[in-house]
C-alpha cells in the first residue's frame, strides 16, 4: 500500500511538473514589448524579416486552410476584406502558414501560390514556416491566431480575431473583431482596448 501510494505521489509530480514545463516552454511574446523578429520565404521564395517593416504596422495572422474556423473568414470574404482594407492604409499583411510537412494545412509554395489566387486573398505576402521556427517563438497555438505590432516593433494586439469562437459563417456578422477595433484605434492614434483575448481555432499542427 505505501509503495502503491508512493508510485502516485512520484506521477503526479511528474505530471505537475511536465505541465509546468510546458507552460515555461510556451512562453510567447508579450504585449508592449519588442515582437521577435524573424525571416521567413514567401511562397514566391522571397525572403521577408519583421523588422525591414520597422515604421509601418504590422499584423501577424496564422492561417491553415482547412481549418473550418478559417473556412469561415474567408468562404464569407471576412479576411480578404480585413487584409485589402487594412493594406490599403498601409499595413502590412503578414499571413503564416507553419504547419509541419505531411499535417493539416502544410502546403508547398506553388500551392501556396494557388490556393491564393483560388480564395482571392489580398496579405502582403504568405510565408512559409513548416519547421514552425516563428509559430513557436509567437507562441501561436490555433488558426486563426492574430498578432499586430506598431511601427516601434512593439506588440500591441494578440489573440482571437473576434468574439464568436466557432466555426459558424453567420457568425461572422455582429462579431466584435478586435483585430480591426484594435488597428482603428491605431491608426487614428489612441490606445488599443482590448490588447488580448483568448485564441480559438484549430491547433496549430507543429
Amino acid at each position: 500500500m505505501k509503495n502503491r501510494i508512493t508510485t502516485i505521489a512520484v506521477v503526479l509530480f511528474c505530471v505537475f511538473f511536465a505541465g509546468f514545463a510546458m507552460a515555461e516552454d510556451r512562453k510567447g511574446p508579450e504585449i508592449g514589448k519588442k515582437a521577435p523578429d524573424f525571416t521567413l520565404p514567401d511562397a514566391a521564395g522571397a525572403e521577408h524579416t519583421l523588422s525591414d517593416f520597422e515604421g509601418k504596422y504590422v499584423v501577424l495572422e496564422w492561417l491553415n486552410h482547412d481549418c473550418p474556423f478559417v473556412v469561415k473568414h474567408y468562404a464569407t470574404g471576412n479576411m480578404q476584406m480585413l487584409q485589402e482594407k487594412y493594406r490599403d492604409q498601409g499595413v502590412v499583411w503578414l499571413s503564416i502558414i507553419s504547419s509541419a510537412p505531411g499535417k493539416q494545412g502544410h502546403l508547398e509554395p506553388d500551392e501556396a501560390k494557388k490556393v491564393t489566387r483560388e480564395k482571392q486573398a489580398r496579405p502582403t505576402a504568405v510565408l512559409l514556416d513548416p519547421e514552425g521556427t516563428v509559430g513557436r517563438a509567437y507562441d501561436a497555438r490555433v488558426t486563426p491566431h492574430m498578432y499586430i505590432i506598431d511601427p516601434d516593433g512593439m506588440l500591441r494586439y494578440m489573440g482571437a480575431i473576434d468574439d464568436r469562437p466557432t466555426a459558424n459563417h453567420a457568425d461572422v456578422e455582429g462579431a466584435r473583431n478586435f483585430v480591426s477595433e484594435a488597428l482603428d484605434l491605431l491608426l487614428e492614434g489612441r490606445d488599443v482596448e482590448v490588447t488580448s483575448h483568448q485564441p480559438y481555432g484549430c491547433t496549430v499542427k507543429y
